[in-house]
């Protein structure tokens, strides 16, 4: 029961346990697998050829899952640690139905998806694209008019003719699904499916025999019968593109797509025209639009501003209220975005665990636990070398002494030692029982104490900025302004702002606000138009682009070869040996044969942003300007960074939608979930010193928010409420 993606330089190979009763639960917005083994391996040599065995193949690879259970209740927001997604998306799993409906939102274009490429007219518009990605309309509408040309036609066996093209492209659709289930399947399940497969073949090569079929071969009753055939199937056909019901679903994903920010205008643009983000922002409408029973999201919130991300987020908690709520699994790393989940489902030691309850809840529930386990570890350790203690002078006295009750006390204490001590708790909490809890002849013993490692497996450290020297601010603004053009109104004005050692400045306002025009001014990638901007005379900046991953790829597919060791070697000219820039990336997880063999077209998104940090820090910067540094990475390395930012002693310019991460970099709430550490009386003084600010900026103005990043959320939820009750 294996599966490729032969679309990629890996093969995902999937297992699990299959009755051999043909059992279908009739919901498909709940999964229930056991047995579930899941291994990431390199792709076969595209030869043609398909290795067989009668036993059981040992499999070179990543191992992901071994022995796991998949679960997922209907109606229920699963919010996914770890990769299994493409695995539930192309049902690679045994045991997911064929007929499940599964819509997954992936980091990829609305027009990437090859099925869809021939189908594509290159002028649709954003609109047009998303309802026919959600709808199939174009599949329908190409079928109804293959129906529609031949039922009109003057030749009598035009109908029957147009009919069995368009049966046999679905039964060759079919063929494909029975294929793959073949290859997912073995033992006498396989087996059968196999037969089935080889009937089918027959079918299909039956149906396009019949697509050829001279006319006076065809009898009058089967060319009534298929005629009448040719006319109910076109009826039903349009039916599903019935102008009505195609302005209704028009009308939802306008209201769809206004969420995510699209304007009229926008929506009418064609679809290619497009930047990425907006790409991105079109396909998770085309998600939420499509009729599903398992909706899957990969980053939604990537390149969606504040509106945005608050109204998907009360989006998808209103689909509850649905008389048939789809099933959500959802990857993110925006920790407030995490929240509106009902469940967490873990994948770690190569098992999947379930917790009812938010992230905050269950890393609280494990630090307690771990703390309670260390507790007991030190208790029973304290029992034990008093047991040890007394067995041992139990036996000397014993031996000394020829005194059996002493030797038969040692014996008996030493059984306790052996098989009572250990775990005290079961698995549901309760007193562990031995003869209920660890059942088995060959087990005779409590398990032993496992202490769970530390939760945070990430860290991330800042290098400390170089020595200015003498005072003063590192950057002022004063009465700036900028205009695009000649002419044109100023795109931001009358901004006044001085940035010091330490400072912590956060910039929150909706795209097209003016955002990324103060950034260029920060950065002296342009000048004012109005008002100055000076800079400290040794200040050394660094600023991280929303760009910035773009920027790597385009140097990757500029030299092939290039890797981040050899970028950041180039760059750093003998200003650091080849270990302590290797010891650099390594610390922001870029380590060994990652940095110095695999070229930068190959790395993700994720490791792009480490190896951009890593272009920055090496020049111990006085400043940070980060401009939409969450994009791309895993929660982990989100909140490594948080920490690393929150100890830094230079100062920080944030432009961000991720509230957490802004609360935690900026404002320095550090103890929301526990975080909160005992500062020392310095750290104190620094803090005091130490300016947090969260300004917004609105239609180019920039006003300070007493409130912070609460009090932008508050005014974004007014605007929120107002799309949702239109």
């Amino acid at each position: 029961m294996t599966s490729m993606d032969s679309e990629s330089a890996t093969t995902i190979l999937c297992t699990s346990k299959q009755t051999r009763f043909d059992i279908q639960s009739p919901n498909y917005r709940e999964l229930d697998v056991e047995g579930l083994q899941i291994t990431i391996a390199a792709a076969k040599p595209a030869d043609g050829k398909a290795t067989k065995s009668r036993g059981k193949a040992k499999t070179d690879g990543l191992e992901i899952l071994s022995n796991a259970k998949l679960r997922l209740k209907e109606g229920q927001r699963y919010a996914l640690v770890g990769p299994l997604l493409k695995a539930i998306a192309e049902k690679l799993i045994p045991g997911i139905p064929e007929e499940t409906r599964i819509a997954i939102l992936q980091q990829t274009k609305l027009t990437d998806d090859e099925n869809r490429a021939q189908d594509q007219d290159a002028s649709q518009t954003v609109l047009q694209s998303v309802v026919d990605k959600a709808t199939s309309k174009s599949n329908v509408e190409r079928e109804v008019k293959a129906l529609s040309t031949g039922v009109e036609a003057t030749d009598p066996h035009a109908p029957v003719r147009a009919l069995r093209k368009v049966k046999h492209e679905r039964l060759q659709q079919k063929l494909f699904r029975l294929d793959k289930d073949a290859r997912l399947r073995s033992g006498a399940r396989g087996m059968a499916v196999r037969k089935t497969l080889v009937a089918f073949e027959k079918v299909v090569a039956e149906s396009d025999g019949l697509i050829e079929q001279p006319g006076d071969e065809i009898s009058s009753e089967t060319l009534q019968a298929e005629t009448q055939e040719a006319v109910d199937m076109l009826a039903d056909l349009q039916l599903q593109i019935e102008p009505t019901r195609l302005l209704e679903v028009e009308a939802r994903a306008k209201s769809i797509l206004t969420g995510l920010g699209f304007t009229d205008a926008r929506m009418d643009q064609p679809i290619a025209s497009l930047s990425g983000g907006w790409h991105m922002r079109a396909s998770l409408a085309a998600c939420l639009l499509a009729e599903t029973d398992i909706l899957i999201l990969d980053e939604p919130t990537n390149f969606l501003d504040m509106l945005g991300i608050i109204w998907l987020q009360r989006y998808i908690e209103a689909m509850a209220d649905r008389p048939d709520p789809p099933t959500l699994v959802l990857v993110t790393h925006d920790r407030d975005f995490h929240n509106l989940c009902t469940d967490l489902l873990i994948l770690k030691d190569n098992d999947i665990s379930y917790f009812h309850g938010t992230l905050p809840v269950y890393e609280s529930s494990q630090a307690e636990k771990r703390e309670y386990l260390l507790k007991m570890q030190a208790a029973q350790d304290k029992q034990r070398a008093h047991m040890e203690k007394s067995i041992a002078a139990n036996k000397s006295a014993g031996k000394e002494n020829n005194d059996q009750n002493k030797l038969r006390q040692a014996k008996s204490r030493q059984k306790k030692l052996d098989d009572r001590m250990g775990l005290q708790v079961s698995a549901r909490g309760g007193r562990f029982k031995l003869n209920r809890d660890h059942v088995g002849f060959q087990l005779s013993s409590r398990a032993e104490i496992d202490i769970p490692p530390e939760a945070r497996g990430v860290t991330m450290r800042l290098p400390e900025p170089q020595e200015l020297r003498f005072p003063g601010s590192l950057i002022s603004l004063e009465k700036a302004g900028y205009r695009y053009k000649r002419g044109a109104p100023l795109t931001i004005q009358d901004i006044t702002l001085a940035i010091g050692m330490g400072d912590r400045i956060g910039i929150v306002g909706l795209n097209g606000a003016g955002k990324s025009t103060l950034i260029k001014l920060l950065v002296e990638e342009a000048k004012p138009t109005v008002g100055s901007v000076t800079t400290h005379p040794r200040l050394k900046m660094g600023y991280y682009s929303q760009h910035a991953v773009e920027h790597l790829q385009s140097l990757g597919r500029a030299d092939p070869t290039l890797t981040a060791l050899s970028l950041l070697t180039k760059e750093i000219d003998g200003a650091l040996d080849e270990g302590s820039t290797r010891a650099l990336l390594g610390e922001l997880g870029l380590g060994g044969r990652i940095a110095s063999d695999v070229p930068l077209t190959k790395l993700s998104g994720g490791q792009l942003v480490r190896c951009e940090l890593a272009r920055l820090f090496w020049r111990r910067p006085h400043v940070l300007v980060l401009d939409e540094v969450t994009t791309h990475l895993d929660y982990e390395t989100v909140t490594a960074l948080r920490e690393a930012i929150h100890e830094w002693e230079g100062a920080v310019v944030l432009v961000s939608h991720d509230r957490w991460f802004m609360r935690g970099a900026i404002e320095g709430t550090m103890d929301d979930e526990g975080e909160g550490m005992e500062d020392s009386d310095d750290d104190d003084e620094k803090e005091l010193a130490r300016r947090r600010a969260v300004y917004r900026l609105k239609g180019g103005k920039m006003t300070l928010l007493e409130n912070g990043v609460d009090e932008f959320e508050r005014i974004v939820e007014k605007r929120v409420s107002k799309l949702l009750a239109d």
